[in-house]
């Protein structure tokens, strides 16, 4: 087939044609099995039990991600002509960023201990058919995706910051999907603007046109508030604080207590050892089996967390930020005794989360102006850009929903006036 097109809702038609450069390769890739596994990993984890409608997958941001970068590489193409012989990398780094995501994606990450960073760069490197793929391409193209994937390396900056950076198209796509498929609105951002706005520095690398700098901005303050209203949503944190109590649990209780098949038992048990075959058999459905196993047959204590979890029936959090951390730790105390008095296991019910968000970040990959004559920070040109760089820290405290109304009492008699702010 020499022609295949992929109907997004974000995007509409995705064309491929095999007859252009790279475009064979990348429908090579799209149909290999590491890369068609991505159809069973959630885009954004457990944000489902938040957003209903949250159920895409990284298989569709990744062609996304491809289209985005495609667009952009085109766009600078005309600008610089001799950045046509990486394109076969950009495309390949850009369609397999995301490869290496376990289940539930980054929070599969957080409860398993693993970096999804590293993983795709080992699968790019050597799975037999995502390897034949790229080599066939270009000899060399499976190593140096590995390495642009893993540690940021690049022949040519402009195909790292298309890939990785603070404006890259893994972000653009990612925003752009993870607003539409969760119901919120602001994720809407001008990307024709913003694709029209990209050019190039004298010394090669990607700058913006002061044209698309109000679309950068809007961008920017886009991803912050999708931070804020998605992904560090207060539902969004006890989902990974109760996932990654449950696998510490399961971790710590043994095969002898578990239940586990045996690409599981490698996972939680031989992690360090874990080889490419048993990584790419788990995903969200063997994961999301394991969970209902244990709820009908594990251990008490195992089966309550999976049961939360899989019922909704989630803790609850409660905004600490106000406090020090001395007195986060005595309201976490307060919260441990309230659930033993009621008969619930304060172990499992009850943690801390401490969370950093930083929307602009100058001296990682900052971005710049470039107006044909004068070169400028993109923090120096906007007074709104330079104040995402200051980093805002948030803090919960998560219990059991049952003592909220006697923690809050007690929280509001020791620490009133600094807890009238996260109201």
């Amino acid at each position: 087939m020499s022609q295949r097109t992929y109907h997004d809702p974000l995007h509409r038609g995705i064309q491929l044609d095999s007859h252009r450069p790279g475009e064979a390769m990348v429908m090579a890739l799209v149909e290999t099995a590491p890369f068609q596994r991505l159809r069973r990993v959630r885009q954004l984890g457990p944000a489902f039990l938040t957003f209903h409608g949250a159920e895409s997958s990284r298989f569709t941001h990744s062609l996304g991600v491809f289209h985005l970068a495609r667009q952009a590489f085109e766009r600078l193409l005309k600008l610089s002509p001799d950045l046509e012989p990486h394109r076969p990398l950009l495309y390949a780094a850009a369609l397999l960023h995301d490869i290496g995501h376990g289940p539930l994606s980054h929070t599969g990450e957080e409860m398993f201990g693993l970096h999804h960073e590293s993983w795709s760069a080992r699968i790019a490197q050597n799975h037999p058919q995502i390897q034949a793929c790229l080599d066939q391409e270009d000899q060399g193209t499976a190593q140096a995706v590995a390495a642009l994937l893993e540690h940021g390396q690049a022949p040519h900056p402009v195909v790292k910051r298309l890939v990785s950076s603070q404006l890259d198209c893994d972000r653009l796509d990612y925003l752009l999907r993870d607003s539409y498929s969760t119901g919120t609105r602001y994720g809407q951002l001008d990307l024709e603007r913003i694709m029209a706005g990209l050019t190039l520095s004298p010394d090669g690398d990607l700058a913006i046109h002061p044209k698309g700098l109000m679309a950068v901005e809007h961008y920017l303050v886009v991803r912050n508030l999708m931070y804020r209203s998605v992904y560090n949503h207060r539902l969004n944190v006890v989902c990974n604080w109760l996932l990654e109590r449950l696998v510490r649990l399961a971790r710590q209780l043994g095969p002898d207590l578990v239940w586990a098949d045996g690409v599981m038992q490698r996972w939680l048990w031989n992690a360090d050892e874990l080889d490419l075959d048993s990584f790419l058999a788990n995903d969200d459905v063997r994961t999301g089996y394991h969970l209902q196993r244990w709820q009908e047959e594990g251990p008490p204590a195992l089966a309550s967390l999976c049961r939360r979890f899989r019922e909704r029936d989630l803790l609850k959090a409660t905004a600490v930020t106000q406090l020090t951390r001395e007195e986060q730790l005595q309201a976490l105390a307060v919260a441990g005794r309230l659930a033993e008095q009621r008969g619930i296991d304060p172990s499992l019910s009850c943690g801390l989360r401490h969370q950093e968000l930083r929307g602009y970040h100058p001296y990682r990959g900052g971005l710049r102006l470039w107006d044909g004559e004068q070169m400028q920070a993109l923090e120096e040109a906007s007074p709104l850009v330079a104040s995402l760089a200051t980093p805002a820290a948030t803090s919960w405290l998560i219990h059991p929903r049952e003592i909220q109304k006697e923690l809050r009492r007690t929280m509001d008699v020791e620490w009133g006036s600094s807890l009238t702010s996260d109201r």
